[in-house]
């Protein structure tokens, strides 16, 4: 058993040298130094996480919420530092989800794939 235990630390050293993971940390860090950037991202993280916290409490999004998440995301998004930094955690998320997927395989093959059914 320990075998797949070293494996999933090699799989760990691996994802923390790719070049997609040094970028997303050095984009992070650029956003840690610069004040400004890093406000407005909290800011819209802290919105974000509130919005996903009424949703999986079963309360209703208001239309005025939802406009002004909107309006935020597009604002940080004309922050170059801040929409480097979201393209570097979407390369960083799909890498991800291919690497779930390709450790769920064995899973599949018992008990098939939910998403095909």
């Amino acid at each position: 058993m320990s075998n797949v235990y070293d494996k999933a630390q090699e799989l760990k050293r691996g994802l923390a040298e790719s070049e997609e993971f040094t970028t997303l940390k050095s984009l992070h860090e650029q956003i840690e130094a610069d004040e400004i950037a890093k406000k407005m991202l909290d800011n819209f993280r802290r919105l974000q996480l509130d919005l996903q916290q009424k949703q999986m409490q079963g309360v209703q999004i208001t239309e005025e919420e939802a406009q002004q998440a909107q309006q935020q995301f597009e604002v940080i998004q004309q922050h170059d530092l801040i929409s480097k930094l979201m393209e570097a955690e979407q390369r960083l998320s799909v890498i991800i989800g291919d690497i779930n997927k390709i450790i769920t395989e064995p899973l599949e093959a018992i008990y098939g794939n939910p998403e095909q059914q």
